[in-house]
C-alpha cells in the first residue's frame, strides 16, 4: 500500500483533496509531521487562502526542510492551488519570501473590462508537455475547475506542464519539472478530467515503488 503524504499547514482543503486521492484508488495521510513526510511514497501540498499566511505557517510548523528534502528524494510530488505558488520564489499578494524551489513570481491578474477577478470557474488546459503522466488519457484542452487572483510566473518557460488563458492573458496552469508537478486549478473539484490526473498520480507512485 503506498501512502501519500497530504502536508497540513492549516491552509484549505485537506479533505477535499484526501477524498480525490482516494476516489483515485491512493491513500492519502493528513499529516504535519517530517517524519511521516520522509517516510511517504508521495507528498501531496494543497493550499487555500493567501501566500504570506502560507509561508508562515510552514515556517512555524518546520516543514520548508521536510518539503525540500522530500522533493530531493525524488518521491512523486503534487502541488494543488497555494501549493503550486508557495514553491516560487515570491508573490506580488505580499512580502514574505516563498520557498524559492521553482523560479520564479506569483504575479496578480490584470484588471480588464468584463474580466473577472479572481478567475473562477471552468476554464480549458493548453496542454504544453503533451507527454506527461498526469496527462495521459486525458480529453483534448480538458475543461478543469479554477479559483484564483494570481498565478505563477516561472523564471524558465520550460517548466510549464499547461497554460490557460483569462481574458487576454495567458498564463501558467501547471508546471513541471523532475518529479515536481504542481497546478493552479483544483483536481479533486475538476469532475472526471480531475480524477483521470490524480488517478495517474496514484499509478505513477506505484510504478515507483515496485521498481
Amino acid at each position: 500500500m503506498s501512502i501519500i503524504a497530504v502536508i497540513d499547514y492549516d491552509m484549505g482543503n485537506l479533505h477535499s483533496a484526501c477524498k480525490g486521492i482516494q476516489q483515485a484508488g491512493g491513500t492519502p495521510k493528513i499529516t504535519d509531521s517530517p517524519r511521516e513526510i520522509a517516510l511517504a511514497d508521495a507528498v501531496i501540498l494543497p493550499g487555500v487562502g493567501s501566500f504570506d499566511p502560507a509561508i508562515q505557517q510552514i515556517r512555524a510548523r518546520h516543514l520548508e526542510k521536510p518539503i525540500q528534502d522530500a522533493i530531493a528524494s525524488g518521491k512523486p510530488f503534487l502541488g494543488i492551488c497555494l501549493g503550486l505558488q508557495i514553491l516560487f520564489d515570491g508573490s506580488e499578494e505580499g512580502t514574505e519570501a516563498g520557498l524559492g524551489i521553482i523560479s520564479g513570481m506569483v504575479r496578480r491578474f490584470r484588471s480588464e473590462p468584463n474580466v473577472t477577478i479572481p478567475h473562477m470557474g471552468w476554464n480549458q488546459l493548453n496542454m504544453t508537455q503533451p507527454s506527461l503522466p498526469l496527462w495521459q488519457e486525458l480529453p483534448h484542452n480538458p475543461y478543469v475547475y479554477f479559483v484564483h487572483s494570481y498565478y505563477v510566473e516561472p523564471s524558465d518557460p520550460s517548466v510549464n506542464a499547461a497554460m490557460v488563458t483569462h481574458g487576454s492573458q495567458t498564463v501558467t496552469a501547471a508546471i513541471a519539472r523532475d518529479n515536481i508537478v504542481a497546478v493552479q486549478f483544483h483536481p479533486e473539484k475538476s469532475a472526471a478530467s480531475g480524477l483521470k490526473i490524480l488517478s495517474n498520480f496514484v499509478s505513477q507512485i506505484r510504478e515507483k515503488v515496485a521498481v
